[in-house]
């Protein structure tokens, strides 16, 4: 493998994890992109890092991109959505569309890519503080929370290899999804830290979370919520 670390970061048009890969580039990381949208900045073509067109909730798109993936170093689930909606109006089609995007794309790709990850690699999903139960989220919650069984039960297939896996699970981001219209029944709610979270905020822990001195966490959820959780 090359002596520069690659990272395969998914929902890199914006948000989260845009900031991500925006932050790993500026490390000196090779950053493949995936997401729907082309991002505006950083995969320009020519330039150090690649940018694949793929949306998150094909499944089978995800599985039949894999094999074109450089070998990765790091695997950075970011890619979200959230719908909200009490019980007595939940749409079957959104939480479906929520589990392909959070759980099934990390699966696939994580499952396709895991043997050729080198050793000492790093796998980190982005959850959600909601991970716990939310009024009116429960559908969103339910995918979140999913992932911290997974990253677990990773963690312990991955260990013999130094390979760590965790969850990084912020509360209010300051994203496009904080506006989103679908999420319109569940306002976001001021942390009492006073603000919302930075999207760089969560891209430095994640690069904390691959850098050396993150080699002995594994297994674990980090919330980065501003105090909601209080």
């Amino acid at each position: 493998m090359s002596s520069t670390p690659h990272a395969v970061v998914t929902g890199v048009s914006s948000g989260i994890g845009a900031s991500i890969a925006r932050t790993l580039s500026g490390r000196g990381w090779h950053v493949t992109g995936l997401s729907r949208t082309r991002p505006e900045h950083g995969f320009e073509d020519g330039g150090p890092h690649r940018w694949i067109g793929v949306d998150l909730a094909d499944t089978q798109a995800v599985s039949d991109l894999v094999d074109e993936l450089p070998d990765p170093h790091s695997i950075v689930h970011a890619a979200g959505v959230q719908r909200s909606g009490r019980l007595g109006t939940l749409d079957p089609a959104h939480s479906e569309q929520m589990w392909r995007i959070h759980v099934a794309a990390a699966e696939v790709l994580v499952d396709g890519l895991a043997s050729r990850m080198a050793d000492g690699g790093r796998v980190v999903l982005i959850g959600s503080r909601t991970m716990t139960g939310v009024a009116g989220k429960s559908q969103y919650v339910a995918t979140k929370s999913a992932l911290v069984g997974m990253a677990r039960s990773w963690a312990m297939e991955l260990v013999s290899r130094g390979i760590t896996v965790n969850v990084v699970a912020p509360g209010p981001t300051d994203t496009p999804m904080l506006h989103d219209p679908g999420r319109v029944a569940t306002p976001p709610i001021t942390p009492p830290l006073g603000h919302f979270i930075d999207p760089d905020e969560v891209a430095e822990t994640v690069a904390f979370l691959l850098s050396p001195h993150g080699r002995s966490i594994t297994g674990q959820t980090i919330v980065q919520c501003g105090g909601t959780s209080l």
